[in-house]
């Protein structure tokens, strides 16, 4: 089948993936990748469009959309059941979604400072109180948390956003800890400057769009950002045997932008 298999001893069961954020982005190319792979997909998101046209360049019928708002725990709880009875327990999670606000803590209001706590840190905690009981059981699994070289250094107005991406980055160190003899991988994937809808949003709102764009290529060593296609191969490599020693870190693709 060629599907990338998980640390535990491959069956004759198809691979399973679920994936957050699979509307857009980085979740979209996990998705499509993974697709490639031979994985059967559920793919979560609280955009339905979004999910339809992840579905449709799928040209896939392993790909089953999930709708759902991350932010609220009880949809999340019942989305994520519904998926398992649908699919089977996965045997990779990526949690990926997640949403930014622009601000230092004084600009960022409490309505936003929840919402991004609640999509970036919170629903990665419930996916995996959730779904690593029965990935324990079935034999073990991988868990990639997307966070973000924001969790590892400081950026000037996110404070939201690098808050919720060091907690993304803490709970995946813990979570490898507590569970690595369980026979389950968890690694955070913290990519630089990504060119996502995200971030052209973020360049349509600068007073000058095209400086804007400039200076945020020019942060990476080799002068440009990143493709999402690009950190889903690393989203995939991480959820392969070749990565069966990578447990527990914070790995960087981000072009060399905290390397100096």
């Amino acid at each position: 089948m060629g599907a990338v298999m998980t640390d535990s001893e491959q069956t004759s069961h198809e691979s399973i993936a679920f994936v957050t954020g699979a509307g857009s982005g980085i979740g979209r190319a996990t998705s499509l990748r993974l697709l490639e792979q031979g994985y059967r997909v559920a793919a979560f998101d609280v955009d339905e469009s979004g999910l339809e046209e992840t579905r449709g360049l799928g040209g896939s019928q392993h790909l089953s959309p999930v709708h759902v708002d991350l932010a609220v725990p009880k949809s999340l709880t019942d989305a994520t059941k519904s998926a398992v009875d649908r699919l089977g327990v996965p045997d990779l999670l990526v949690n990926n979604a997640g949403v930014g606000v622009y601000g230092s803590a004084p600009q960022t209001t409490a309505q936003d400072w929840d919402r991004t706590i609640a999509v970036n840190l919170s629903a990665v905690f419930h996916l995996c109180s959730l779904l690593i009981p029965p990935m324990i059981d079935r034999g073990g699994g991988v868990i990639v948390n997307v966070a973000s070289v924001a969790g590892l250094v400081g950026l000037t107005n996110r404070a939201a956003y690098c808050a919720s991406k060091a907690g993304v980055v803490g709970l995946t160190r813990a979570l490898a800890a507590d569970h690595a003899a369980d026979g389950l991988r968890v690694n955070a994937i913290c990519p630089g400057t990504i060119e996502t809808a995200w971030v052209d949003r973020i360049i349509a709102g600068a007073e000058d769009p095209e400086a804007a764009r400039a200076a945020m290529a020019a942060r990476q060593l080799d002068g440009r950002m990143g493709t999402a296609e690009e950190v889903a191969a690393g989203i995939v490599f991480l959820a392969s045997p070749e990565a069966r020693f990578v447990n527990g870190s914070a790995f960087v693709m981000d072009g060399g932008l905290t390397a100096v």
